[in-house]
């Protein structure tokens, strides 16, 4: 099922409204992060939702298809709308995505670098983040930065 496709094929570029999810992976107190292919700028992974999943299925799965690995034991991080979240694409796409995020530090498996959405995986510490951080994702990498209390709601 691709829900985001098939809504295309009748909004065209119109505004798709979206629920986005993502893990926050944590190993000795350092944040993993994907360089994207398609912005070249630095998330955490996870996705969009399809329909009929719940909030875990839709992170604990979009995280095994871009890292490889297995996530359990997620605890809410942090709930994320408003205008940030609205988003044009290179194609003229426009979404407003709410974000669930997660955060865990219980995995297994082995991370991969490759895949037709990222470039490389790296764990950084709170004062290493890179720059060029995804703009609708640096909130919540930056919330986890600063070490707010959960979970955030903004």
């Amino acid at each position: 099922m691709d829900y985001i496709r098939d809504m295309r094929k009748m909004i065209g570029h119109d505004t798709l409204f979206t629920v986005g999810c993502g893990i926050i992976i944590e190993h000795e107190n350092k944040i993993l992060l994907q360089h994207r292919m398609d912005a070249d700028n630095w998330c955490i992974p996870g996705g969009v939702m399809e329909i009929g999943e719940k909030f875990e299925e839709t992170a604990k799965r979009e995280v095994l298809e871009e890292t490889g690995l297995d996530v359990h034991n997620l605890e809410l991080f942090g709930l994320y709308s408003g205008e940030k979240c609205f988003a044009t694409y290179p194609n003229e796409d426009r979404v407003y995505s709410v974000q669930i995020i997660f955060k865990s530090d219980s995995y297994n498996g082995d991370l991969i670098d490759y895949g037709a959405e990222v470039r490389q995986h790296q764990f950084f510490t709170k004062d290493e983040l890179p720059d060029n951080l995804n703009s609708r994702q640096a909130p919540f990498i930056l919330d986890w930065a600063e070490g707010k209390a959960l979970p955030v709601i903004d």
